[in-house]
């Protein structure tokens, strides 16, 4: 016998030689398994092969977009200067731009027009509630991950039919300009509308300030009327070229020595207001707001040869499918194979193990 110290050393020892050779025997187990471990890895290797080549492949269009040059907006600008209307510049029309590609109404209306018409007889059956959300899936605008260009914008389309996706995205960049052109016309027209008005409303100004002029001026001259009728005052005491001072002047013609201008003259002025149908021509300022106003109701916001973005890249009909990645679903069915037979070879050989010992 040795020592305690000793035979804690030598029970160790034992343990691990226990251990090794338990180690030992489980890797020898597992080659004496290694059919079944290969006949499960090929069982499912196969079945990830049928997978990858019985899943419908999905493809995927993309097309690009950046803002347009100040050329390709210049004609949208025809006439909006002259008019007092603000006119577009690169970044105001691509905001737009971004707004309609971004916009709720843009996904609804592809939804409505493009994606439901294009389902065959099945997938019509499902909810739209489900329908949506598998479009929304499908149907992608986002900005450039690329941190070096971050005005490019992407739009893209998965679908079944390759060439299908790829007309599908150009007939979105078709909505999106059309859109946006629109939305240029709304705010060319409201903002017309709003100098149309505030003109109209000036002139009408205008308008009751010359008639309450005009009506002022006939009570005053009807004032000097009887002036100068009580006191026999015919025909004019003082000649405008023989008065002395300017403010004898201004007396004589609209103050208080209007009456010496005479009874005569006095009711030639009276006659001639009086019977006057309309004072637009007495407004100095008249003719330039009726021009403004008929340079405003002659706009037509029609731009030809005008775009709102510029095209980076075109849609075009995809070549590969986005899904399945065969390479990967057939890796993955050899390591879960790998797996799941290594596994079952351990559970056999516990199973040899119990019954060797019973």
């Amino acid at each position: 016998m040795g020592t305690p110290q000793e035979i804690h050393l030598q029970t160790k020892s034992s343990a691990n030689n226990d251990d090794e050779i338990d180690l030992f025997e489980l890797f020898q187990g597992l080659w004496q398994q290694k059919w079944l471990i290969a006949a499960i890895t090929a069982v499912a290797s196969v079945l990830a092969l049928a997978v990858a080549f019985t899943t419908t492949p999905i493809y995927e269009a993309s097309a690009s977009i950046l803002p347009p040059q100040q050329s390709n907006i210049s004609n949208f600008n025809l006439g909006l200067a002259e008019a007092g209307v603000n006119s577009f510049d690169v970044a105001g029309v691509y905001t737009l731009v971004k707004r309609s590609a971004l916009s709720d109404e843009l996904r609804r209306e592809v939804f409505e027009k493009i994606y439901l018409p294009n389902l065959d007889g099945q997938d019509k059956k499902l909810n739209r509630q489900t329908l949506w959300s598998d479009f929304n899936k499908k149907f992608i605008v986002k900005q450039s991950p690329d941190k070096s260009r971050p005005e490019l914008y992407i739009i893209s389309v998965q679908g079944e039919d390759a060439a299908l996706a790829a007309s599908s995205v150009n007939d979105i960049m078709h909505m999106v300009e059309s859109k946006t052109k629109a939305q240029m016309q709304a705010n060319v027209e409201a903002e017309v509308v709003v100098k149309l008005n505030t003109a109209k409303q000036t002139i009408s100004v205008m308008q009751a300030a010359a008639q309450k002029i005009r009506e002022n001026r006939i009570v005053r001259l009807r004032e000097a009327l009887q002036v100068a009728e009580a006191v026999g005052l015919e025909s004019p005491r003082v000649t405008a070229g023989k008065t002395s001072t300017d403010g004898e002047l201004a007396e004589f013609v609209d103050g208080n020595l209007m009456y010496m201008r005479g009874a005569k003259a006095i009711r030639a002025e009276l006659d001639v207001l009086e019977s006057r149908k309309n004072n637009d021509p007495f407004i100095a300022e008249l003719p330039a707001l009726l021009n403004h106003i008929d340079f405003l109701e002659r706009i037509i916001f029609q731009p030809a040869n005008a775009t709102v973005f510029s095209i980076d890249d075109i849609a075009e009909v995809p070549d590969q499918p986005i899904k399945p990645k065969k390479p990967l679903i057939l890796a993955l069915g050899i390591l879960l194979g790998g797996m799941l037979g290594v596994f079952a070879a351990l559970i056999r050989l516990m199973l040899i193990k119990r019954s060797v010992k019973v």
